[in-house]
């Protein structure tokens, strides 16, 4: 039946009439033709089904899973379009006989890969972690910066824990699932200031940070400006370059110096001891925000009054980095910092024989009346300390992404241990050792950095034997003896790489 005289109004041009049997034929409107193109018209017949061979129709589907069943109507009738899928080739024909492997097989060989022993998985690696610790429990660990960490510490490192994130503070978190994380976390804040007789109306503490660098780097983020004064020991007269320091040609080496402007205080170079009177000229002078006192290489006590009237003089946060003795603190073999500075930061992993990392303790509630100078960066003279907020914040979200719950629950253990008599008696012993060790180089006419010690550690001077750390370093390496060469203070101020930490 000719369509072109019907009737128009479809899309594109197709017009409709009756239909009167199944033979049709399509024209494109007269309207849309090409004059120099004529188009013809193209007949459309529908033919009834015939058999070809195809496999059969059961229920409408094709019994051979080869083909693809497609329905389609076409005015009022249906039509079914067979299609025939090719087979994809296969370049080795043995393939074809090997069967996949079952859900129970797949699932079996993968908790297999996942419960090997460390023996089994890396034999490589296992046999290199077995080489230290043989090293470790034969030879003579003389670094004052490391501990043999307890069994019980050892098995929350290597626990479940380290599979939950958990970013944010206790009740705070930014995933699900952390109620028992927080139990665990809270437990340790509150070991913490138990560890050290803190009072928790007075003190708060943070025990997320990674390494005390960490902690020392969220006071500063905290509590300062960009570009605004900490004041600390010199490196190389025994403080730590988280403290801030430049090299001798004016390269900022640690963070704490590229982001933030520091002014070193030395020691005197005749006895090996700080000159706090030369330190608080310079404080009033330099007028840092602020103020460190704490080193990684000082074998005496700490003038912590003396460090908070310069402080106050100045107007500056007092902040100790109890890192290397916080361990005595804690069993009172030397000074508390707590009782004169602002903020207090140290590792967990030295004197305190904790898991690697950092902790941070800050005032909070009511300030004391005998600080009669205002703290902060923003000159703040309220009578509430307002460094909790700051330093949390700083922590996370600004420097770190989640905690490493396995190291908060080893750090919660370690200061159960640390409240205890046993640990007390331990420290004592330390320091024993310590003076033992002293009294024996001193008989054999060797010099020390202030003729001895009062904590864990001690400064051997190596210039009068015409030796350098690093040399002495070497031999007693050989020797399988650990200890930590460190540079001091020679003739006439200069910085001598003569000494060695134990």
């Amino acid at each position: 039946m000719d369509l072109s005289q019907a009737q128009s109004g479809l899309p594109l041009g197709f017009a409709k009439n009756s239909i009167a049997d199944d033979s049709i034929s399509l024209q494109i409107d007269t309207s849309f033709r090409c004059s120099s193109n004529p188009v013809r018209s193209v007949p459309l017949q529908f033919f009834e089904e015939k058999d070809d061979g195809a496999p059969c129709l059961e229920n409408g589907k094709h019994k051979d899973h080869n083909y693809e069943d497609e329905e389609i109507r076409i005015l009022g009738r249906s039509m079914c379009v067979k299609r025939q899928r090719d087979p994809k080739p296969v370049s080795n024909p043995c393939k074809l006989l090997c069967s996949e492997p079952s859900f129970d097989q797949r699932r079996a060989a993968v908790r297999s890969w996942g419960n090997q022993p460390l023996e089994e998985a890396d034999p490589e690696l296992n046999e290199i972690m077995n080489k230290e610790k043989q090293r470790q429990f034969l030879g003579i660990e003389l670094i004052a910066s490391e501990n043999f960490v307890c069994r019980a510490a050892m098995e929350a490192l290597g626990s479940h824990l380290t599979n939950k994130y958990s970013e944010g503070m206790p009740g705070a978190r930014y995933y699900t699932g952390n109620h028992f994380i927080d139990q665990i976390e809270t437990l340790c804040h509150e070991r913490a200031l138990t560890a050290f007789n803190l009072d928790s109306e007075k003190w708060g503490v943070n025990v997320q940070p990674y390494s005390c660098t960490s902690a020392n780097f969220a006071v500063y983020t905290g509590l300062l400006l960009p570009g605004d004064r900490i004041m600390g020991l010199d490196p190389p007269s025994g403080g730590h370059m988280s403290h801030g320091w430049y090299m001798p040609g004016g390269k900022k080496v640690s963070a704490a110096s590229i982001f933030f402007e520091s002014f070193p205080y030395k020691l005197n170079p005749q006895t090996g001891y700080i000159d706090y009177d030369k330190l608080e000229e310079k404080a009033l002078d330099y007028r840092p925000k602020i103020l460190i006192c704490g080193g990684s290489s000082y074998p005496r006590e700490w003038d912590y009054a003396r460090f908070r009237q310069i402080a106050d003089r100045c107007g500056a946060v007092l902040m100790c980095d109890m890192a290397q003795i916080s361990g005595l603190v804690a069993a009172k073999e030397c000074s508390s910092p707590f009782d004169y500075c602002d903020v207090v930061t140290s590792t967990t992993h030295k004197s305190l024989r904790g898991p690697r990392g950092g902790i941070i303790f800050y005032r909070r509630g009511a300030k004391s009346r005998k600080q009669g100078m205002c703290l902060g960066n923003s000159g703040d003279c309220s009578g509430q300390y307002d460094f909790e907020e700051k330093i949390n914040f700083a922590v996370f979200p600004s420097l770190q992404g989640g905690p490493h719950n396995n190291h908060i629950a080893a750090l919660a253990i370690t200061l159960k241990q640390v409240a205890t008599p046993e640990y007390k008696a331990y420290m004592q012993q330390v320091k024993k050792n310590a003076q033992a060790l002293a009294s024996a180089l001193l008989r054999r006419k060797c010099k020390l950095v202030t003729g001895g010690t009062d904590n864990h550690l001690l400064l051997w001077d190596l210039t009068t034997l015409g030796l350098t750390g690093k040399c002495y370093e070497k031999v007693c390496e050989m020797c399988h003896i650990t200890l930590n060469k460190t540079a001091i203070f020679g003739e006439n101020g200069a910085i001598s790489p003569g000494g060695v930490r134990i």
